[in-house]
């Protein structure tokens, strides 16, 4: 797909997050899906420039949680145990748990996002962090990588790339979409 093209739709994307969308159900909606991975470690993120939230559902989560560190461009990210505290600033205007925090590797990743679309496709800000991420831990092993994102986000269609990893699922303000690969 032609950078352009990506660029139109990312746009068109973060327009309509920037509309947002019902943030009660939304985490209503998450809590639910993460009650089916009790136990497991559980990677969310801080959201920034209007990203849905996923926090309040994040801490109703029974299993460990931890938050993405940026090591470096073109890197896959660092997960850091997140037990509510205190936070540091990272690479692209990020917030994560210090460098003394434990590195964990998650099996549920709550993946933010610029746009979706019902096959699975994600639009991020261009940087490929989260398609190294998941790319590295399918690698590893099982992972469910879930798209947290608003209804007005979802997009007709996303072209994949050979790099594009794939969500397993997108939980919206309306509805949960399961994807079969």
């Amino acid at each position: 797909m032609s950078a352009d093209r990506k660029t139109a739709l990312r746009q068109q994307a973060l327009a309509a997050r920037g509309k947002g969308g019902d943030a009660d159900a939304l985490t209503r909606n998450l809590g639910a899906v993460l009650a089916d991975y009790p136990g497991q470690v559980l990677a969310g993120y801080w959201p920034m420039r209007g990203e849905a939230d996923p926090r309040p559902a994040m801490r109703g989560h029974d299993g460990p949680l931890c938050l993405p560190v940026v090591i470096g461009k073109a890197r896959p990210l660092v997960f850091r145990r997140w037990s509510g505290g205190d936070l540091v600033a990272g690479g692209y205007g990020t917030l994560h748990p210090d460098d003394s925090s434990e590195v964990l590797i998650p099996s549920v990743l709550i993946v933010p996002l610029a746009g979706f679309d019902r096959a699975g496709n994600r639009l991020g800000y261009g940087g490929g962090f989260y398609d190294r991420s998941l790319q590295m831990l399918r690698d590893q092993g099982f992972v469910t990588a879930i798209g947290f994102a608003f209804a007005a986000q979802e997009l007709p269609g996303i072209p994949a790339e050979p790099f594009d990893e794939p969500l397993d699922l997108v939980v919206t303000e309306n509805e949960l979409i399961r994807i079969n690969h």
